[in-house]
Parts: C-alpha cells; sequence; structure tokens
C-alpha cells in the first residue's frame, strides 16, 4: 500500500512531500486519530524497553530531529510506533532557512541529501507550542542549534536563550554543533568553544544534557570531544550528524547537491564512530544513521547506542519502519540469547 503511495509522493519535491506528510499527521493529531493508528504501528514488550540519562525508553527507535522542526506533531509521530521523539533543531531567532530546493532524493541509494540550513519558528514560538501542547508519552527531546547571524563567540548566550525557552516541557536537551548546513557551526566542536557552550547551559540548569557530534569529524578530534563530555558529566552523545562526504558508491546526480548526506550510504561510517564513542565514555549514546532495519538498528545497539534515531528510513519505508525494526529486534534478541535490549548494548565492544 505505501507503495503506490510512495511512487505519488516520490513524484513531488521532496520538501512539498515533507509538508504534505506533516500536515496529514498533524490534522490526525487534532482529531485524536494517532491514538487509533497507534494500535497498529506500537510493538509493546519489555524486552526493548531501555533506561537511559534519566529517561525510560519503551523501546529503542526513535525519531531523529528534523522531521518535526517546529514541535507540531510529536503526539502523531510517537502514534507511529517510536520510543521517543526529537524535535528542532530550534535556535533563538526565527529563521528561514537557505533557498530552496535545500531536500534531495537518492532514491537508489536510499538517502538523502539537505541543506536546511536551520529552518524553524524560533526558540519563542516552538517554546510556547511545547508549554501549550500535551506530549505523548514518550520521551521527547529537543535539538538546539545556533542562529545563523549569531557570531561564533556568542553562541553560548545564543543556546541559553533557546534552551530557557524550549528546555522546561523537554526530558532532554541536544546541542547540534555538526550541522554542515549553518556556516562555522562545526567549528563549536572544538574543545574550548564546546566547553564555554555546555558549561553555560549545565549552568542553566539543562539536563539531561547530551551533544551531538559530526561523522566527519577526525577521531582525535571525536576522542577530545568524548573527554569533554565525561568530564562535564553529560547524560549523552549523539552519533552521529550528516555527512558533507560522498562515498564513491553513490549512483544519484544529486549526490553532489551541496548539504548533508542521510541515509543507507553513510550506515557503517555510523556504526564505527558509534562503537568509538562508546569505548571512551559510561554515558549513554544515541546511535543515528543508517538505521532501517532491525539488523541495522541492532548493528548500532551491539556497538554500544542504548537507543537509536531515524529519519531517512521513514521516507524510503513508510509509517511501518519503526513496528518492523522493534519486531526485528524482538527476533534478534532471542536469537542471540538476549532477555532485553539493554543486554545487548555493547554486546561487541
Amino acid at each position: 500500500m505505501y507503495g503506490l503511495l510512495k511512487s505519488a509522493l516520490f513524484g513531488l519535491p521532496p520538501e512539498t512531500t515533507h509538508e504534505i506528510t506533516t500536515s496529514a499527521l498533524r490534522v490526525a493529531q487534532r482529531v485524536g486519530a494517532h491514538r487509533a493508528y497507534a494500535k497498529q504501528f506500537t510493538v509493546t514488550d519489555p524486552r526493548l524497553s531501555v533506561d537511559a540519562f534519566g529517561q525510560t525508553f519503551p523501546n529503542p527507535v526513535g525519531m531523529a530531529a528534523g522531521f518535526d522542526k517546529n514541535a507540531e506533531i510529536p503526539r502523531a509521530l510517537a502514534g507511529l510506533g517510536f520510543g521517543h521523539i526529537e524535535v528542532g533543531a530550534v535556535t533563538a531567532e526565527r529563521q528561514p532557512g537557505n533557498d530552496r530546493p535545500r531536500l534531495f532524493r537518492l532514491p537508489d541509494d536510499n538517502a538523502l541529501v539537505n541543506r536546511m540550513g536551520f529552518n524553524n519558528e524560533g526558540a519563542d514560538t516552538v517554546g510556547a507550542r511545547l508549554d501549550a501542547e500535551p506530549l505523548p508519552d514518550v520521551p521527547v527531546g529537543v535539538n538546539i542549534g545556533k542562529s545563523k547571524t549569531t557570531p561564533l563567540a556568542d553562541a553560548p548566550d545564543d543556546y541559553t536563550y533557546t534552551f530557557s525557552r524550549v528546555g522546561d516541557a523537554v526530558d532532554y536537551v541536544v546541542v547540534n554543533v555538526s550541522s554542515p548546513n549553518t556556516p562555522g557551526l562545526r567549528e563549536l566542536q572544538g574543545r574550548d568553544q564546546l566547553a564555554a557552550i555546555l558549561e553555560a547551559l549545565q549552568d542553566a540548569g539543562a539536563s539531561p544534557l547530551l551533544v551531538k557530534l559530526s561523522p566527519d569529524l577526525h577521531q582525535d578530534a571525536v576522542a577530545d570531544a568524548v573527554e569533554l563530555a565525561n568530564d562535564l558529566d553529560l547524560d549523552g552523545i549523539v552519533a552521529t550528524n550528516t555527512t558533507t562526504e560522498r562515498p564513491e558508491s553513490l549512483s544519484h546526480p544529486h549526490a553532489g547537491e551541496q548539504g548533508g548526506l542521510s541515509g543507507a550510504p553513510i550506515r557503517e561510517r555510523a556504526t564505527e564512530q558509534v562503537q568509538f564513542v562508546a569505548e571512551r565514555t559510561d554515558q549513554p549514546v544515541v546511535g543515528v544513521g543508517g538505521v532501517a532495519t532491525a539488523e541495522d538498528a541492532y548493528e548500532k545497539i551491539r556497538a554500544g547506542a542504548s537507543v537509536v534515531q531515524l529519519y531517512t528510513a521513514l521516507v524510503y519505508e513508510g509509517p511501518w519502519v519503526a513496528k518492523r525494526i522493534n519486531e526485528g529486534l524482538v527476533s534478534l534478541l532471542e536469537r542471540d540469547g538476549f532477555d532485553s535490549v539493554e543486554d545487548a548494548v555493547g554486546a561487541d565492544l
């Protein structure tokens, strides 16, 4: 059934398709239909439950930041069977983002390229929505980024302002210093710059607090960032964001578009970084990048991820993707003799 719908949706520009999809989910949430379809999409099994950074996740499969930038449809997304929802990225200032087109499908590669540029309604508007709207019964996090016009030197104040508007309503906060689509943002992954931002947020009361790293960082820089996270006693690390690099295997002309690549082509690289990070910290790791099947999720869990996230797979696999992954995870746990997902975390370390 999704195959027919997918053919129609893929005949439209990717961002138009996203807007149609989010509009439909917004209507479903408004009329309460998400509660009905949740029965079809949600896998309820205690073996899937995970405790991490002070939260209990009913299953380890989450919706990554970027899909619901303005926190408009967290309940509708939770109804699709996801064990947590991360909204954003949200910035202090309202931003239109980069010029369109800025989202591209690579269908033969099960991948996307985006250069959205942190388009969002701004911390004041998103924060008011989070305060006013009920949230789902799964953990909800918020991803926060730097406003495009804010100088790098003022980044700590910029991030702190955003947290002050959106942080109280959610269950955790992720500091995004790794998007490739805001000029200079990745420079904030340096130890001194990152420490200033994280310490300012801790002083402001941000907790649980996580940081999201780029897959394009040199291993020495990743190790340094993890050491900083340990020194500051952060609550977790998200690995990884999209990549600006392009594997030679990519076949679609849009592979040459500027922006961050996500989906199947970065799966292996993202898993390697999950393991690299997990080997250097006792804090929970959130595994992101190329998760589309139960095997993909299980690979990252065994590499050290407590929970995983996806976005691109929802585009290519449809609304049943979380259900299929969770059902498959139960089978994989049974095959390998694990009593729970938590028992499998880091099995390959």
